[in-house]
């Protein structure tokens, strides 16, 4: 899409990148979402059961941390998965403060039905690329995702050099 920045060739080339690559998530997570409500779930739903089905139990703060979703946003996510049968919640004997997220055996059943057909979906959807391209696809998009959590370091944003795992 042209735009009126008048920038020089280097800031162009990077605004014409910038928006190619969020256009390209968008349309990969739109993508996403649809192959998963069709299970009910949403992407940040998904992303629990995923995180718990690896990982085993965790504490919300640890949720957030691995799915890069804020506390609050989580709480409405785990509330609803808890109220599905998905997942349980219990006082962290460790620190009664918090509280341990767990998959439920219905939540277990259905992440591993539905992974399947997930990593499926991102494989097709990805197999656009030769395997070269996807290679380079994961470097270079780790490479930039570093170098914007630095940046955030250098700023004294601990937030989301904390939460943005890269």
């Amino acid at each position: 899409m042209p735009n009126h920045f008048a920038g020089n060739a280097a800031e162009r080339a990077a605004l014409d990148a910038y928006i190619k690559l969020w256009r390209g998530a968008h349309a990969v997570e739109v993508a996403a979402n649809r192959h998963l409500a069709d299970h009910g779930l949403t992407l940040s739903q998904f992303a629990v059961l995923e995180a718990l089905y690896h990982l085993g139990p965790l504490s919300q703060r640890q949720l957030a941390d691995k799915i890069l979703r804020s506390s609050g946003n989580l709480t409405m996510v785990i509330d609803n998965l808890e109220r599905d049968g998905q997942v349980s919640r219990e006082r962290n004997p460790a620190d009664r403060r918090a509280f341990q997220i767990s998959l439920t055996v219905d939540g277990r059943s259905l992440i591993e039905r539905i992974l399947p057909g997930h990593v499926g979906g991102i494989r097709e959807l990805f197999s656009v690329l030769e395997p070269d391209e996807l290679q380079q696809l994961t470097i270079l998009t780790r490479k930039i995702g570093l170098e914007a959590q630095r940046r955030d370091a250098e700023r004294g944003e601990a937030e989301t050099t904390r939460r943005a795992k890269v």
